[in-house]
Formats: structure tokens, C-alpha cells, sequence
């Protein structure tokens, strides 16, 4: 059946209005995002560590799989505090993780991020559907630049405050993110802690408030769950973990398994992997930091500093040393092909709310 039309559907031209989210660190492989896309709803390349010509790459492979629009999600950049003693304590924190992952000793990384105006560049040259971005809001001129190409613009709110503040800046959509979600918390305005907001309570907030259209994100793993978001006024939703462990997602295998076996109680707040607050499984890596977080220096520097001892467990299938991002709601991960978990939630939808 035709569900009716959402400010979200319509404005981007799908059926349904489930967006997968873009989930950094290679999960979201050309082949989910096309999946998604194809099954009707908007599926999402998460591009932030990506420099300009891999974003060009993708964005091609992408659109060999599908005619079907999608977006394109960077990470807005933050002012970067070099800190010489809190980058030398983290790698004497991080040198016994190198050695039992069988690394060398590391040096500090030359550049913590690629450029993003010239990965936004690369976006405005590929003339992507949507572009979406968290951690912050684009310059006034880089608003106008994407509007003049028409591409639309969808940011990352934690709060009501930063949902008024991103309305304001001219974007097309919002993102409002629950305290619930997995990943990084996309708070912008105040400390990350102010942004710990339930999507429960969020949604109806912006409802009430912010008058251009906005989708709920954080704990949705079903079809349960999007109606839920319906009902309360969101556009639609955005979902993170569920697709976690479907066939075309990039995690490792030691990820979905884990993924799979985890319970509500299992996740926690962290910022041992990467200096900023996120939700993610726990594990050994977390549990024994969590002593010295105050002592790290922040986002970027402290991803960058842990990149190859991420990057060497997800090889040696060790993911007590992995940044295992996951929601409250990961116990309810299904393991089955992208498009077979959307026409399972849409099938759900249509029994609640009787469509």
C-alpha cells in the first residue's frame, strides 16, 4: 500500500520515511546505502572520515547500485586544542594496547581530520540529494551554496535549543537525536551532558516548538518503534543500530555477533575511544580507561590517537578493543538484508496504526 505522505517523504521523494543513519568507520558500505535506498527509504553514506576523493568514489559506486536519492553525512569541524601533556599521557595510557595488538609504538598523527570544506566541495560537485552533517552548523555561505545546488540540508539537534538554533541557521530538516542513540552524541550547544535528552521527550518538544520538519533518532529498532515517533509528531525516523547487523553493513563479524548477544544494560556513555561523548558497548578497552578519561585530550585527537588499535582489533576479531557503537535498543537487532528489515517495520506500521 501508499503510506500517506510525511514533510519528510515529500520533501525528498520517498515512500517511507526511514533514514539509515550514517554510521562512520565504514558500516555504511555503498551496498547498505543502496539497499535502503531501493527499498524505499533514504539511505545514508557517512562520509566524515572520508577524504574528497573517496567521497567522490563512493558517491559513483553508490549510484551504480541505485537511482534512488540519498545523502551524504559530514562532521561539521570543531576548534581542535592542541594539549602536548594530554596527547604524551595518552600514549603511555595506549602503548600496552599497541603492544598487545602487536603494534609499534605510535606517533601523533600530522592532521587529525581530512578538510572539510574540500569534502564539502566534493558534495557540492556530485550535486548529492541530502546533505546532512552533526557536531555543529555550516556557515551561512555554505548553507546558501548547498540551497543554490538544491540539495537539502538536514542537521543534528540533542536539545530543543539546538533544534531553534540549527531552524534558524535556514537548514530544510532536522535530526533530533535521544539520549538512547549509539555513536557520538551530536551536541553542539553546551556540554554533551545538557544534550542527554530521551527521545520519548525530545520529540514532542520540537512538535511544539520548531516549525520546519524534524525525524526522531536514538533507540528505534522497529516498526514499534516508528510508529511511536509518527504518533508523536516526527516526520519520520532515523535508524542507527538496527542496521547494524543486516548482510550489507561493514562491521566486523566479532561486531555483529556481539551486537546480537548485548543486552539494554550493556551499553554505556564513553569518551576513551575518541575524546567525545558517545554510547557504545562496553568493554575491557572502556572499562579499564574510564579511570583516566579526564585526562585524554578531545575529539579529534583521541580518535586519531586510537585509529590502528581499532582498526588492528577489528582484524584480529578482538572487539574488547573496538568502539563498539550501539543503542539502548541493540538486544533488538535482527540479522537479515536491509530491504527484508524495512518491509518487516513497514508491515508493523501499517498493523499499529492501521494504514
Amino acid at each position: 500500500m501508499n503510506w500517506p505522505t510525511t514533510a519528510l517523504t515529500e520533501k525528498i521523494g520517498i515512500a517511507y520515511p526511514i533514514i539509515q543513519a550514517p554510521m562512520a568507520g565504514g558500516m555504511t558500505t555503498p551496498q547498505l546505502v543502496a539497499a535502503v535506498a531501493n527499498a524505499g527509504g533514504l539511505g545514508s553514506l557517512a562520509a566524515g572520515y572520508l577524504e574528497p576523493e573517496e567521497i567522490r568514489l563512493t558517491i559513483a559506486e553508490i549510484r551504480t547500485l541505485t537511482d534512488r536519492p540519498f545523502a551524504v553525512n559530514l562532521f561539521i569541524p570543531e576548534t581542535v586544542s592542541d594539549d602536548p601533556e594530554r596527547i604524551e599521557r595518552a600514549h603511555a595510557l595506549l602503548d600496552p594496547y599497541r603492544r598487545e595488538l602487536g603494534l609499534s609504538a605510535a606517533a601523533s598523527p600530522v592532521r587529525y581530520l581530512p578538510d572539510f570544506g574540500e569534502q564539502l566541495a566534493a558534495i557540492l560537485e556530485e550535486r548529492v540529494a541530502i546533505f546532512s552533517f552533526t557536531f555543529g552548523v555550516p556557515k551561512p555561505d555554505e548553507v546558501e551554496a548547498l540551497r543554490q545546488r538544491g540539495i537539502v540540508t538536514m542537521g543534528t539537534a540533542t536539545h530543543l535549543l539546538e533544534a531553534i538554533v540549527l531552524e534558524e541557521s535556514g537548514v530544510d530538516m532536522i535530526v533530533a537525536q535521544g539520549l538512547e542513540a549509539g555513536g557520538h552524541r551530536g551536541t553542539f550547544v553546551g556540554p554533551p551532558e545538557q544534550g542527554l535528552v530521551g527521545t520519548l521527550a525530545l520529540i514532542p518538544l520540537l512538535a511544539n516548538h520548531i516549525r520546519i520538519p524534524f525525524v526522531a533518532a536514538g533507540g528505534i529498532m522497529d516498526g514499534r518503534g516508528i510508529a511511536a515517533a509518527l504518533a508523536l509528531g516526527a516526520a519520520g525516523v532515523q535508524m542507527g543500530t538496527a542496521f547494524l547487523t543486516c548482510t550489507e553493513s561493514g562491521a566486523p563479524p566479532s561486531y555483529k555477533e556481539i551486537l546480537c548477544h548485548g543486552t539494554e544494560i550493556t551499553t554505556t556513555l564513553t569518551r576513551a575511544f575518541s575524546g567525545k561523548l558517545a554510547r557504545s558497548l562496553k568493554n575491557r578497552f572502556i572499562n579499564e580507561m574510564q579511570a583516566f578519561e579526564a585526562e585524554l585530550p578531545g575529539y579529534p585527537i583521541q580518535h586519531a590517537l586510537t585509529r590502528e588499535i581499532r582498526q588492528a582489533a577489528a582484524r584480529q576479531g578482538r572487539p574488547e578493543f573496538m568502539s563498539l557503537w550501539a543503542s539502548q535498543g541493540c538486544p533488538l537487532c535482527n540479522p537479515k538484508p536491509a530491504g527484508q528489515l524495512l518491509t518487516d517495520w513497514i508491515t508493523q506500521v501499517e498493523g499499529l496504526l492501521r494504514w
